[in-house]
């Protein structure tokens, strides 16, 4: 089944006209909740492929692999990283965000955007729990977590307010990447929602 979803621009107010956007203090009491969070097998789910710009398919199973990332999503043909040929950095074809930030985050379901990324875990993002190289397993799929930082983009900052991306990139807090982890596919295979992600040591067969 696929949800597709498109972004008409526009902005959910409360009902005091004010955007419903989290506040640098909410944003600032939750970090001990989010780093709190599991450090290995949490279920995957929301499972998201973006064909273009401001679009959203959700979808209950994704095919990924080595050389194309996530066939059919936007790595392949607009990537925001490139390598010195011109092709995407493979270190960003998969995006994981802690489903305790985007709770946090993503407050108006219904008007404002979800922010794209492959999936979301309940799961400790942070450098100290997944550094870069770290090996992650999900369903048949290998993953390696990129050295590569999500510092969010201006469309993280106009959906979700300026003081979730400056919370972000404030001092300390790059570690604990509050946007979310990327990696590279090591390993083709699919990801289904309600698959549970691991850290694992090496690329061995799982038994």
């Amino acid at each position: 089944m696929v949800w597709i979803f498109k972004w008409t621009g526009a902005m959910a107010m409360s009902s005091t006209n004010e955007p419903m956007q989290a506040t640098t203090a909410e944003l600032m009491a939750a970090i001990p909740h989010i780093l709190a969070a599991p450090k290995s097998g949490a279920a995957i789910s929301m499972l998201c492929r973006r064909p273009a710009y401001n679009q959203r398919d959700f979808v209950d199973a994704l095919t990924v692999t080595r050389d194309r990332g996530i066939p059919g999503e936007r790595w392949e043909t607009a990537p925001w990283l490139r390598l010195d040929d011109g092709t995407g950095h493979p270190g960003i074809q998969i995006s994981i965000l802690s489903q305790r930030v985007l709770d946090l985050v993503w407050r108006d379901r219904s008007g404002t955007l979800h922010p794209g990324d492959t999936f979301v875990a309940d799961m400790d993002l942070s450098e100290a729990n997944l550094p870069a190289g770290q090996l992650l397993q999900v369903g048949s799929v290998v993953l390696e977590v990129s050295g590569v930082f999500n510092e969010g983009c201006v469309k993280w900052k106009a959906r979700y307010g300026a003081p979730a991306k400056d919370w972000i990139v404030a001092p300390g807090h790059p570690q604990m990447r509050l946007r979310g982890v990327l990696c590279r596919v090591m390993r083709d295979g699919v990801l289904r929602n309600g698959d549970a992600l691991h850290k694992i040591i090496d690329l061995r067969p799982p038994i």
